[in-house]
């Protein structure tokens, strides 16, 4: 990672960056990553944001929608696919304000929504993520 960005990345950008941190994922966890749907937003809705409880867009980066894996037999049949979504002024912002990669903090939002998908705590997203490097 450490691609230099003289622009604000695109919505574009972020997806295909996000992708390839999907893509450096254990077999193990890539295999269930199939239905999973990726989605690059402008910034989270006043839906989103009030059913949360965040009070402002930028405080919101990313969001997993869905049902964990390991809840999956007590889902409804139709249910809609698990998706995840990046918010890309969020992360603008952050990259701003922290400095860090844009690579580095789109791959660790990736993971983090991704280990929702799994069930995973803190501390085993963060092992993922490290795995996933």
């Amino acid at each position: 990672m450490g691609r230099h960005f003289s622009h604000p990345p695109s919505a574009d950008e972020i997806e295909a960056i996000a992708r390839a941190a999907l893509a450096r994922l254990p077999v193990a966890f890539a295999r269930h990553l199939g239905e999973v749907v990726l989605r690059i937003e402008e910034e989270a809705d006043e839906e989103t944001l009030t059913a949360l409880r965040i009070g402002h867009p930028l405080d919101l980066t990313g969001l997993y929608e869905g049902v964990p894996i390991g809840e999956k037999e007590s889902a409804a049949p139709g249910a809609m696919p698990d998706r995840v979504t990046l918010y890309r002024r969020a992360i603008l912002d952050e990259w701003v304000s922290d400095g860090e990669p844009f690579e580095t903090l789109v791959h660790h939002i990736v993971i983090h929504e991704i280990g929702h998908h799994f069930g995973l705590s803190d501390a085993d997203m963060h092992a993922l993520e490290e795995q996933a490097r």
